[in-house]
């Protein structure tokens, strides 16, 4: 199975109102682990980090996919910039590095 990275540098999806960004991303990663075909990573940075914490309405669907083997990676300079870094509460906090590397080792990247 090909490896594939999915991007989030949005606190959601698309290009709309706040509030439908974030039903996009939760209805996208319900499916997403409703259909088994699970990606490899989750790599958030800019506004992206703030789906990896506290309040985030997606925290559940991302524990569930990096309990079944997703590895979430969050960028360091975009949580420190934002204030955040004690409110992450799933995935690891990384830098651009590791980023990249992920981005580079993949067979598909897609961009939400």
């Amino acid at each position: 199975m090909k490896s594939t990275v999915l991007l989030f540098t949005r606190n959601g999806m698309g290009d709309g109102p706040a509030e439908l960004q974030q039903i996009l991303a939760e209805k996208y990663l319900s499916l997403t682990l409703d259909s088994g075909n699970l990606p490899e990573r989750i790599l958030f940075y800019t506004e992206g980090v703030h789906l990896v914490c506290e309040g985030s309405r997606v925290l559940s669907q991302l524990t569930e996919l990096e309990n079944r083997g997703t590895q979430l990676i969050v960028c360091k300079t975009c949580v420190d910039t934002f204030g955040v870094t004690d409110k992450v509460k799933v995935g690891i906090v990384g830098g651009m590095p590791d980023i990249l590397e992920s981005i580079q080792q993949a067979d598909k990247v897609v961009s939400l």
